[in-house]
């Protein structure tokens, strides 16, 4: 368990992330980690500062994809579902946020076949430049 306290970020999030709050959008996580892990991770990437909450589904006391760890996001943000681009880097946590009702982007970085659930993603891409640029993408 403690390797889940010093994970190594992809080498695009950092500065994903960078863009994303300059772009001025709130930047949140949905995680089933704890608040620790969170924190640890997010801390060694130097990376604290570019989260508006580091949020663990355990103050819910719910895991994805169960609704009401979902439903997290929009009690945080205090923002309806339409309002919210959920990005997931698991299948099934794409499938768990679409189903949910949020907009949704899978960063597929092992570019995994989408698995057959009854709803996919609304865009995906195996890297964080298909997220910017999803985006940015005009309305």
């Amino acid at each position: 368990m403690n390797a889940y306290l010093t994970l190594t970020p992809w080498p695009d999030a950092k500065e994903t992330l960078r863009k994303l709050k300059a772009a001025g959008l709130r930047i949140i996580t949905i995680a089933n980690f704890s608040e620790r892990m969170l924190r640890a991770n997010a801390e060694r990437a130097g990376m604290t500062e570019l989260f508006d909450e580091l949020l663990s589904t355990e103050v819910g006391g719910v895991f994805k994809p169960d609704p009401r760890a979902y439903a997290l996001g929009m009690e945080r943000l205090q923002l309806r579902k339409d309002e919210i681009l959920f990005a997931a880097f698991g299948g099934w946590d794409a499938y768990g946020a679409r189903t949910f009702g949020y907009t949704t982007y899978w960063v597929n970085r092992f570019r995994l076949p989408a698995e057959r659930l009854g709803v996919e993603a609304d865009w995906s891409s195996d890297n964080l430049q298909g997220l910017l640029e999803f985006v940015s993408r005009p309305e």
